[in-house]
């Protein structure tokens, strides 16, 4: 196994069996190493391998546009070493026809033929960091630019993991990846709309969803929460979005999932808000304890928070606040720019503690004694059978 990247720091660090990745442990990476794995930063050693995949970030730009450079630049990358033989899989989350738009007709700059010479497919990576599941027992979606690079990429993904769901085309796997992160972003927008109508109604929402979620068809629950965020449910959408204006077509549901969603920081804010009021306080001035900044719980990852925007909009308001998440840790914390702290206790005291990522290492008790008052904002405390008075819930 080849391992190329652009960054000489990360190829340093796994070459040294050290995992940059929460899901990859440093013994996983050792036995990869072990059994002859190479990282490099020299492309041209990718000439030897038989199949390419492609895993490159695929972000939104200016304006909530697709960026596709780092996909164009793999491609670039890729075109200048391949040879006859290869198969070419691009796993990055994209707009369909990205595959046949991108890498396609590079390869065929470069002098070679789909299907005489590589083959060209598309399978969308499949992970949920923080979970049990492996990646390898996820089925894999595959789809080739033609029939025949379908056969070739299905049969290279059997030899990988155990369930392949072939479909007939590269552009119905990258629509199938889509419509995946659509569903989920457009129900946590349902959810996040129903909380926001449940408190106007004086309804406890997470008592609905639990008596709901007792149906045993045709109902999934989902949750709400300070917003949605990672790598895929706040930009994944946008991409299907902004492919649906190219072709003329308006995706109402996705536009408005996503407007409710991006407003759903502030809402917390605003409750918040309410809360101190309640209490004769102002958010500004006030001293509170932000608790979590990963996107979901039990991960490292920050990218496209919520918390992060609860938390920036809550020091907008004047409130000074100090940040706690044990599972991301002080240093990151502080290379955001926020005053960590690593202990509830610490730097106190609080008028508030906001429960913004429930981490499973987190001692829910122990923040609820120290402060007046929690604004759960995950419905952390009843989950787990914790019994405080002085928590309000989302």
């Amino acid at each position: 196994m080849i391992g190329f990247d652009v960054s000489e720091p990360t190829i340093g660090r796994l070459n040294s069996g050290v995992s940059h990745v929460g899901d990859v442990s440093g013994e996983d990476l050792k036995t990869v190493l072990d059994a002859g794995a190479k990282f490099t930063t020299d492309p041209t050693l990718l000439a030897d391998a038989d199949v390419i995949f492609i895993c490159v970030p695929s972000p939104l730009g200016r304006n909530r546009q697709p960026d596709l450079t780092y996909i164009e630049a793999a491609a670039d990358t890729v075109a200048s070493i391949a040879r006859p033989g290869q198969l070419v899989s691009l796993e990055s989350t994209t707009y369909p026809g990205t595959t046949e738009d991108i890498i396609v007709p590079r390869l065929e700059e470069a002098g070679l033929t789909v299907d005489k010479d590589v083959f060209v497919a598309f399978s969308p990576e499949r992970v949920s960091p923080g979970d049990e599941l492996k990646t390898a027992e996820i089925p894999k979606v595959v789809g080739g630019v033609t029939g025949l690079s379908g056969d070739v990429a299905e049969a290279v993904y059997s030899q990988l993991v155990p369930s392949v769901h072939r479909v007939s085309s590269s552009r119905a796997a990258e629509m199938a990846k889509l419509l995946e992160n659509t569903y989920r972003a457009v129900n946590i927008g349902l959810i996040n709309e129903m909380s926001q109508l449940a408190h106007e109604l004086e309804i406890d929402i997470w008592e609905v969803i639990d008596a709901a979620a007792t149906k045993p068809f045709g109902f999934q629950p989902f949750y709400p929460g300070p917003g949605v965020g990672g790598h895929c449910i706040p930009l994944d959408p946008q991409y299907l979005s902004w492919r649906a204006r190219e072709a003329n077509f308006a995706t109402r549901f996705i536009d408005t999932a996503d407007q409710v969603n991006t407003k759903m920081p502030r809402y917390n804010v605003d409750r918040i808000a309410a809360v101190l009021n309640d209490r004769g306080l102002p958010v500004h001035g006030t001293k509170l304890l932000a608790v979590g900044t990963a996107y979901k719980p039990n991960v490292a990852d920050d990218r496209e928070s919520a918390s992060l925007l609860v938390i920036d909009e809550l020091i907008a308001r004047g409130g000074t606040i100090n940040v706690y998440d044990p599972v991301v840790g002080s240093e990151r914390i502080a290379s955001l720019g926020y005053e960590p702290v690593t202990d509830p206790d610490e730097s106190g005291p609080y008028e508030m503690a906001v429960l913004l990522t429930d981490h499973n290492v987190l001692d829910l008790k122990k923040i609820a004694e120290s402060v007046p008052v929690v604004f759960d904002t995950r419905d952390a405390y009843r989950r787990n059978g914790i019994e405080a008075e002085n928590v309000v819930t989302l």
